[in-house]
C-alpha cells in the first residue's frame, strides 16, 4: 500500500529495472584467494552488491540518467542460488515522461550493438542479456513452461520500430537484421536479447533488465511482483514408530530456506528495501481516542495535563493542511 501511494501522488512508474550480482566482477575476484571460489565468501558478496546499489541509485536520482526522477523505491531479492538482484521502479518527473517511440529508444536497446564500433558492449550483451536458448532450441530450460511455451514468451516479435502492446507491453525495436551468434551452441538473433540500456551495462558489466511501464494496467502486477517476499515451503514430520500417535497439527512445518549471501547481507544490516520519497502511514483515531504510550510509575494526573498527548501525527496533519 505505501507503493501504491506513491502512484496516487506522483502517476504510475516509467521504468522498470532488474539488476542482478556478477560473481564475476573485479571488486569480489580481487579479493578472492587462488584457491577460493566467489560461492565462499558471502560477506564480499553482499558488500560489493551493496555498493554497486548504492552507486546505481546515485546514477539514477543525482545524476538523472533517465532524467529528473519524481520517486523511486526497490526491493532486494536472492535468488535460488543465492546471488542477489534487485528490482527498481522509476516514476519521472513530468517534463521527462516517456511517451514516444524516440524516447523509448534513446533508453532501451533491445539489439545486438554492432561488434565493431562497441565491442565491449557488444560481448556484454552476449554475456548478460541473451535469453535460453529455449522452446524449440531447448525445451529442457528452466523456463519452459508445461505447456511447451516460454514463461517469459520468448523469441520475441520482430519490429522495424518500438510501439505499444495490446496486452500492456512495450514492443521493442527489433529488426529482422539476419545476424546471429551462438550462445550455448544454439544460434539466436535480436528476437532473444534481454532489453537493457547501453550505460548502464557497460557500466556495471552484470544482468541489467530495463523496462518501460507503459500502461497504468501493469502497476497493480509489478509491485505485487517485487513485493511478493520470500519463497516458502510447507512440510510436515513424521515418526516412523507406528506405535506412537501422530499429531499432524503439531508436527506441521513451515520453513524457507535462506542463502549465505541472504544470511550475511541481514547480518550487516542492509536494508531490503527503500522508497524514496518515504511514505508513513498515520495512524487513524477518533477524536480524544489515540493511543497514549506513558510509564508504569507516572503521575496520572501529570498524563493528563501533559498538552503532547492530544498531539497526533493524524491531528498534526489535518492542522497542516488546513494551514496550508
Amino acid at each position: 500500500m505505501d507503493a501504491i501511494a506513491l502512484v496516487q501522488h506522483f502517476g504510475k512508474p516509467d521504468l522498470f529495472l532488474t539488476m542482478t550480482c556478477n560473481p564475476a566482477w573485479p571488486e569480489i575476484k580481487e579479493h578472492l584467494l587462488s584457491t577460493d571460489e566467489a560461492q565462499n565468501r558471502p560477506d564480499l558478496i553482499s558488500r560489493v552488491f551493496r555498493a554497486k546499489i548504492a552507486e546505481l541509485k546515485t546514477d539514477i536520482s543525482k545524476r538523472n540518467i533517465f532524467g529528473k526522477v519524481a520517486a523511486y523505491m526497490y526491493t532486494i531479492e536472492f535468488q535460488k542460488r543465492g546471488l542477489p538482484h534487485a528490482h527498481f521502479f522509476i516514476i519521472l518527473a513530468n517534463e521527462y515522461k516517456l511517451i514516444t517511440p524516440e524516447a523509448y529508444n534513446s533508453i532501451i536497446s533491445a539489439e545486438l550493438p554492432d561488434e565493431v564500433k562497441e565491442p565491449d558492449l557488444y560481448q556484454r550483451v552476449l554475456k548478460h542479456m541473451m535469453h535460453g536458448p529455449c522452446g524449440d532450441l531447448d525445451s529442457t530450460n528452466s523456463c519452459m513452461k508445461k505447456k511447451g511455451y516460454c514463461k517469459f514468451s520468448y523469441p520475441k516479435q520482430f519490429a522495424d520500430q518500438t510501439l505499444k502492446g495490446k496486452d500492456a507491453c512495450s514492443i521493442y525495436k527489433r529488426r529482422n537484421t539476419g545476424k546471429m551468434v551462438k550462445i550455448r551452441e544454439k544460434p539466436l538473433d535480436n528476437s532473444w536479447v534481454v532489453p537493457y540500456n547501453p550505460f548502464l551495462l557497460g557500466k556495471f558489466n552484470c544482468h541489467m533488465n530495463v523496462e518501460v511501464c507503459s500502461d497504468i494496467k501493469v502497476v497493480k502486477y509489478l509491485y505485487k511482483y517485487i513485493c511478493k517476499g520470500h519463497d516458502k515451503i510447507a512440510f510436515a514430520v513424521n515418526n516412523n514408530d507406528v506405535n506412537v500417535e501422530i499429531d499432524e497439527i503439531k508436527e506441521y512445518q513451515s520453513a524457507r530456506w535462506v542463502s549465505p549471501p541472504e544470511a550475511t547481507w541481514r547480518l550487516f544490516g542492509f536494508p531490503i528495501s527503500e522508497m524514496n520519497p518515504s511514505v508513513l502511514q498515520l495512524q487513524l483515531h477518533l477524536k480524544g481516542q489515540q493511543f497514549v504510550s506513558f510509564k508504569s510509575n507516572a503521575d496520572i494526573n501529570t498524563i493528563l495535563n501533559n498538552p503532547m498527548i492530544k498531539m497526533t501525527m493524524l491531528t498534526e496533519f489535518f492542522l497542516y493542511e488546513y494551514i496550508e
